[in-house]
């Protein structure tokens, strides 16, 4: 008999593969934002509308990839954001302090004010998972 404890460490290895599928698609975005955008609109402009960009890359990411991966409770749709929101934000910081960003430059990415989205990015992640799951739950007639 299969149970739900035995199905979700299953679902939580197929989600990460979801999740990878994000950096590539983030470090296209910040390709596009750093050889495109900032010529265009200036960084100013560009660094709020790569945000923008790479949230609706997550989301569409998920909403195509997730559903496929079976049923899931809303429970175990948001434990998946919160899954991805860790690894997302453990990735920025690991990823930034080995390029030798300081600390106080990647806590200042959290702040809107200053033009860089990056917690509407973060804030995607989250909830992609929850919308996709909510889309499944409609098409079964859940």
């Amino acid at each position: 008999m299969i149970s739900i404890s035995n199905v979700f460490p299953m679902a939580i290895v197929r989600s990460v593969f979801i999740w990878i599928c994000f950096v590539p698609a983030a470090i296209l975005n910040g390709g596009l934002r750093e050889h495109v955008l900032n010529g265009i609109l200036g960084e100013r402009l560009a660094l709020p509308l790569s945000g923008i960009l790479l949230s609706g890359f997550i989301f569409l990411i998920t909403w195509f990839l997730f559903p496929r991966m079976g049923a899931f409770s809303k429970k175990d749709c948001f434990k998946t954001g919160l899954l991805w929101m860790f690894m997302t934000v453990l990735f920025e910081f690991a990823s930034g302090l080995a390029q030798g960003c300081a600390f106080a430059e990647l806590l200042a990415a959290y702040n809107p004010a200053t033009g860089n989205l990056w917690i509407l990015v973060v804030l995607s992640t989250l909830l992609s998972p929850v919308i996709a799951g909510m889309k499944k739950g409609r098409k079964a007639g859940v």
